[in-house]
């Protein structure tokens, strides 16, 4: 008796493991697939960190064209040899000890307020670099998403079609024993029925790989268990193609980019010019300088005192450098404009192609939809007809085939309409 209560222990453990509910499936709609892909999407956290890199060094640009401040700790030391400096003539003293506060200001600097123009500009490129890489997110988690859906409808397909086919099959048999159906029905029909369960073997194991590749993009655990919300039947409508192009010129990140390319190498220029000018500083400087490290020498004099320090620089003679450097800017921005030029080309060439796209998906829709009608009402009536001894178990078949080709179809043809408007959107933004 006393052996067999860790038996019942264990028994009575693993029957309440059993007995305890499994956590639901997560189950998620396209907005909450979006939220979560933004959150682990390698492309758009790198364009996010660019634009932070950006913003610091606007940040950098800026502070360097107001004043600053340092305060310096210092003590040098030269041999003596005798005499009041020591063996170094450029020294004051055997022992020297600073402790000073610095002020410097930049009066006049073309250079570091156009430096700080366009880091602005640069700023603003890399944040319409993060809406591109945000709106890319936004197609690829379309695709995946509905891919997703499309799988489990073909697997539904599959599952529905199987049912078909051995009833078809069950009916051959019957025909045969009552002796209205030759055995070729039946071994057509079985190999109808063995080609469906195939069907739904290789159905499942597409849905299964989509979700787990859908999972690499939304979660951190590819392995999370979830669910998505099948909208596919209720599509969004397409906007005019007027309202459509108004939405690209004015939200497009691509030409926002570009324009402020263009802006970023026109302040490029303006800095690169810049170095012909001169530049004026200013230095303010309070503290102690001196041979002991107290308020007054021996002689009773202060130590501490302050002093000012003006310096211009100008440019006088560099072997060509200047004007090298503002033919390097010159290039660069032309450059900027023919990207410009070329995005403004492409975002008109796709916006029509998507757009066309978009609404040829949408006018098949019903078109897909009729078809797949009459092709579940052309297998009913072929199904009555062989069974009432006027058609062959080969027209039962072919009608099976179609009505499976035509709600995958269908299926595809509402993924299709929603890719469409997605790849749209990624020129427009959300209409």
């Amino acid at each position: 008796m006393v052996r067999l209560r860790p038996i019942l222990l264990c028994a009575a453990v693993q029957a309440a493991a059993a007995g305890q509910t499994a956590a639901p499936p997560l189950a998620l709609t396209l907005q909450d697939a979006l939220t979560r892909a933004r959150a682990n999407a390698p492309q758009l956290l790198s364009a996010n960190i660019a634009a932070q890199l950006a913003h610091e060094d606007r940040v950098q640009a800026k502070a360097a064209l107001l004043p600053s401040v340092t305060w310096a700790h210092q003590f040098i030391y030269t041999q003596p040899n005798g005499a009041d400096t020591g063996v170094f003539i450029a020294a004051n003293g055997p022992r020297e000890f600073g402790n000073q506060a610095v002020v410097h200001a930049d009066v006049f600097t073309p250079a570091k307020r156009a430096e700080y123009q366009r880091s602005m500009a640069a700023e603003a490129v890399a944040r319409a670099r993060t809406d591109i890489a945000l709106r890319g997110l936004y197609a690829t988690v379309v695709q995946n998403y509905y891919g997703l859906v499309v799988a489990e409808r073909r697997y539904a397909n599959a599952r529905q079609s199987q049912t078909e086919a051995q009833q078809f099959f069950d009916i051959t048999q019957k025909q045969e024993r009552g002796g209205e159906a030759a055995h070729a029905d039946v071994v057509k029909a079985q190999i109808q029925l063995e080609q469906r369960q195939r069907d739904m073997q290789d159905a499942r194991l597409a849905a299964e790989r989509s979700r787990i590749g859908f999972a690499v993009v939304l979660f951190p655990d590819y392995r999370t268990d979830y669910t998505v919300a099948d909208d596919l039947g209720a599509p969004p409508p397409l906007p005019p193609f007027d309202e459509v192009q108004t939405l690209a010129a004015r939200n497009n990140p691509d030409i926002r980019a570009a324009q402020q390319t263009v802006e970023q190498e026109t302040y490029g220029i303006k800095a690169a010019k810049s170095e012909y000018l001169p530049s004026l500083s200013l230095d303010y400087v309070y503290g102690l300088d001196a041979s002991q490290y107290r308020l007054h020498n021996p002689d009773g004099f202060h130590n501490l005192g302050s002093g000012v320090a003006a310096q211009m620089t100008i440019p006088v003679w560099t072997w060509g450098a200047i004007r090298s450097r503002v033919r390097q800017a010159e290039l660069r921005l032309q450059q900027a404009r023919n990207d410009l030029t070329l995005a403004q080309r492409t975002l008109l060439a796709n916006l029509n192609s998507f757009y066309l796209e978009a609404q040829a998906a949408t006018s098949q829709l019903d078109s897909l939809h009729h078809s797949l009608d009459l092709s579940e009402q052309s297998l009913k009536l072929t199904l009555l007809r062989y069974q009432a001894g006027e058609a062959t178990a080969l027209e039962v078949a072919d009608a099976q085939v179609t009505l499976i080709q035509a709600r995958n179809a269908y299926d595809d043809g509402l993924a299709r309409y929603r890719l469409g408007v997605a790849n749209l959107q990624t020129l427009t933004g959300a209409f």
